[in-house]
């Protein structure tokens, strides 16, 4: 991986190790996260595998998660 950027074809990111939630839906809507060499991780749609990444920091993420956690997000949940 040489150059990281936001928006990033996904495809870019060879060897990035892709996870995927549990809960997931079987219809493929879902989030795929992968983490990145230094303080990033990358974060894409799973319907389109090599379309754009966001780059985001660990600490990003873990504000995400704990937001997620706390409920601040649950009204855009179906």
């Amino acid at each position: 991986m040489n150059l990281i950027y936001n928006g990033m074809p996904a495809s870019l990111l060879a060897g990035a190790e892709w996870q995927k939630g549990q809960a997931s839906s079987s219809q493929g809507n879902c989030m795929e996260l992968a983490p990145l060499p230094g303080d990033c991780v990358a974060v894409r749609n799973s319907r389109y595998p090599n379309g754009p990444a966001l780059i985001y920091t660990r600490a990003e993420i873990a504000a995400l998660v704990q937001g997620a956690k706390d409920g601040e997000f649950d009204h855009l949940a179906g």
